[in-house]
């Protein structure tokens, strides 16, 4: 099996790859381990999310005990809350294979991760895969701690004061005589929003930033008093009125063109841009004002559905450098490490970028998707532009293994990484 199945099926399903990759083990799960499960959902006798559980439990034991533990409860399973049928389905496989438990939980050790959910409103999810008795210790310790302020009158509800300790705890986790930790973190408003003028969404509005343009943002930037946080940054991101970033500056250049201008004409405000994309260069690797603006346009890996923050991806040549593909804005875009090394080494995909930053991906199976950078609005008018042709058939996750069965697997190394 590839190891970019995950990354094509995601694509044909519209959804992240943790998604996936979850139900394609699911698929696989029911047709290798639980075909009885498999049968009763086909047939109806069973809904999906009572097959659903009994693949989460079961897709990754032996199959003999898989079918120990279908045969007791698929008899019941209707009768049973989706919640109490995984927990019985848990109980039978500690109590049939203690030691390939133990075996299962330190695999899960492993992978474990912390991972962060947005949320509705300005909220967010943000949680750990932990051993059973250490979330149950720690919880314990936040539930004792928020008691304890609440009996010395803390008139908060209880739940409320829990997720303000558990904030602290991470956030500072020596007490507050401890330094602070430094982020870098890029919030994007625009002036107009930040005056309280409109409540619109967005950057700064721009399409020439001329020498007047810079003097008069530096004039309301000044009026807001926003300065770089110690040890951080600031970086200001310049748009259209579609949301297309035409540049990204800081304070500093800002003073220094405020102060130059135009080289061409010093005498005046003759109108001509001083701020603009960076422009390309003839080496290979980008540019620090490139990087700048790209990770400012992109945010996040550009993959559809693919969330990565853009800490921790690469900076990628839509067209490779190799096959003349130049190191610019136009060119180049944001990919995490896995989508990197997917567009490298996977045969039979397309990446297209728009000068806009517009990207069109293209699976093997021909299923295109588009993604645009967070804050560019979809064009009012949408002129025919050639692409890749589209199935009329959307593979299922059973055909795409079948296929990818039969077909010879990718080359490339599997454990070096990619030479970007």
């Amino acid at each position: 099996m590839s190891e970019f199945f995950a990354g094509e099926l995601a694509m044909v399903l519209n959804r992240g790859r943790g998604t996936a990759t979850h139900r394609y083990a699911r698929a696989l799960a029911w047709r290798e381990n639980l075909p009885a499960t498999y049968a009763a959902l086909s047939g109806g006798e069973l809904d999906e999310s009572r097959a659903a559980a009994l693949a989460d439990v079961l897709g990754s034991v032996d199959a003999g005990l898989a079918a120990v533990i279908e045969g007791r409860l698929l008899p019941e399973a209707v009768d049973l809350s989706v919640t109490t049928l995984k927990e019985r389905a848990r109980e039978l496989l500690l109590e049939l294979d203690a030691a390939g438990a133990d075996t299962r939980r330190e695999e899960a050790q492993q992978s474990a991760g912390v991972f962060l959910q947005p949320g509705a409103d300005g909220m967010a999810t943000l949680g750990a895969d932990l051993p059973a008795d250490e979330a149950a210790e720690g919880y314990a310790v936040i539930d004792t701690l928020a008691r304890m302020a609440k009996a010395d009158g803390d008139h908060r509800p209880v739940a409320r004061i829990r997720t303000e300790l558990f904030s602290l705890l991470l956030r500072r986790p020596g007490g507050h005589g401890q330094p602070d930790v430094t982020a870098h973190l890029t919030i994007t408003a625009s002036l107009d929003a930040l005056e309280g003028s409109t409540a619109a969404a967005g950057t700064v509005n721009g399409l020439v930033i001329t020498a007047a343009h810079v003097r008069s943002l530096l004039a309301r930037i000044a009026a807001l008093g926003l300065q770089p946080p110690p040890n951080g940054s600031l970086t200001f991101a310049l748009t259209d009125t579609d949301g297309r970033l035409l540049a990204t500056t800081t304070v500093a250049e800002l003073l220094r063109l405020a102060k130059t201008g135009c080289t061409q004409h010093p005498e005046g405000d003759c109108g001509c841009p001083v701020l603009s994309a960076p422009p390309a260069t003839e080496a290979y690797a980008h540019t620090a004002r490139q990087e700048r603006f790209v990770t400012t346009r992109d945010r996040t890996c550009r993959m559809p559905n693919c969330g990565q923050r853009v800490g921790w991806t690469d900076l990628d040549h839509v067209v490779p450098h190799a096959h003349d593909g130049a190191t610019t804005c136009t060119n180049l875009c944001c990919l995490c490490r896995s989508h990197h090394r997917l567009k490298t080494f996977a045969r039979g995909w397309d990446f297209r970028m728009d000068p806009d930053g517009t990207l069109h991906v293209t699976t093997a199976s021909g299923i295109t998707r588009t993604t645009r950078p967070p804050g560019l609005r979809k064009p009012r008018h949408h002129p025919a532009q050639p692409g890749p042709p589209q199935l009329s058939h959307r593979p299922g996750i059973l055909d795409l293994l079948q296929r990818r069965r039969t077909e010879p697997p990718d080359t490339g190394p599997d454990d070096e990484p990619p030479t970007f």
